[in-house]
């Protein structure tokens, strides 16, 4: 009663624990974040008139979230593809 099916999961489970990090890397933390606070900062914007100058602000620091996101990614800071092992 070696191979029973509980170690026949495990061992199918560690194959595939490269694709269980998806996103969870400091690229795509840092531009979660940073887009967050830009949709807080845009929901604030609306409440408070409409403020549109701080709207579009907010906009613009979501753009810069996810370009930094990307560039981090490219830096190394993403989770590996295939293609990086």
């Amino acid at each position: 009663m070696d191979n029973t099916v509980a170690d026949q999961g495990a061992s199918r489970i560690d194959e595939e624990a490269p694709h269980d990090l998806h996103g969870n890397s400091p690229a795509a933390w840092t531009a979660v974040v940073i887009v967050l606070v830009a949709f807080t900062l845009g929901a604030i914007a609306m409440v408070l008139g409409p403020n549109w100058v701080l709207f579009w602000i907010s906009v613009a620091i979501a753009v810069l979230g996810a370009l930094a996101g990307k560039v981090l990614q490219l830096l190394g800071f993403g989770v590996p593809t295939d293609g990086d092992h």
